[in-house]
């Protein structure tokens, strides 16, 4: 069983802004959630985006930014440093691979452990392609 689980930022922008239960019912309590400071960033400016292009109103969106504030203290936030930069340049299993995804599946060879314990929760396919290609797990 993985007690690990890797909140990519696919999956958090579709828990905060489609609603998507399926996401968080994704990390069982128990079990440690890690993401990346670019899952962060990434989601932040698809709230503010969402407001902006009209998905969301004002309300919706503060309420969607204090969720992200909420989930951050939850979690353990892996920065994006250069030794992530380097390993994200490499070749993936599956290409092509987009740099923001390959920094994610950088950041989750990051943590350095076996990908049995090891779950990476996303929506996106190259993601998930490549992360079932390395031997993680995929929610």
């Amino acid at each position: 069983m993985s007690t690990i689980r890797y909140m990519e930022s696919s999956a958090l922008v579709a828990a905060l802004l489609e609603h998507d239960a399926a996401v968080m019912q994704a990390v069982p309590a128990g079990t440690r959630l890690v993401t990346s400071a670019l899952t962060l960033a990434e989601t932040a400016r698809a709230i503010i985006r969402a407001h902006v292009t009209n998905r969301l109103t004002a309300e919706q969106e503060r309420t969607a930014a204090t969720a992200l504030r909420t989930f951050a203290r939850r979690c353990f936030v892996l920065d994006v440093d250069s030794r992530v930069l380097l390993h994200a340049g490499r070749r993936f299993p599956v290409e092509p691979v987009r740099t923001l995804d390959a920094v994610h599946l950088a950041t989750v060879e990051w943590l350095e452990q076996p990908p049995d314990v090891v779950t990476i929760v996303t929506r996106d396919v190259r993601v998930r392609d490549n992360a079932l290609a390395l031997g993680y797990r995929v929610a």
